[in-house]
């Protein structure tokens, strides 16, 4: 019975850990994800996409639905994290988090809330 307080303090340890991890650095997300090496995306829905951003600044999301769709975009790094401008939206900003292994957070840069828009993984 000993063992059950030592499992239950390593768990809310490592909860911890993901939720107070620390946000990537521009550089280092333009080395992870914005090389043109193509890698997966999920919604808070469910939906998920493969996304492609090249070093060139542009980027696309295809869903992997049964449509299929394809949008184009732009990226830029900024301070924070990047931001993005998709066809007929307007741009927008995110921070890309660490939550486990070869899987992100990206969260919108909002004025007072930050809320998780998509999972990345590879």
């Amino acid at each position: 019975m000993r063992a059950g307080p030592f499992i239950v303090a390593a768990f809310l340890f490592e909860a911890s850990a993901a939720f107070g991890a620390e946000p990537m650095a521009a550089s280092d997300i333009k080395t992870t994800f914005f090389n043109g090496q193509p890698f997966t995306a999920a919604s808070p829905t469910g939906t998920k996409f493969t996304m492609t951003f090249t070093p060139d600044g542009k980027m696309t999301r295809t869903a992997l639905a049964p449509s299929g769709k394809t949008n184009a975009g732009t990226w830029k790094l900024n301070a924070k994290g990047f931001c993005t401008s998709w066809e007929r939206a307007k741009p927008n900003c995110f921070t890309v988090v660490p939550i486990g292994e070869n899987k992100w957070s990206i969260q919108h840069i909002a004025t007072t809330i930050t809320t998780t828009v998509a999972v990345w993984s590879k």
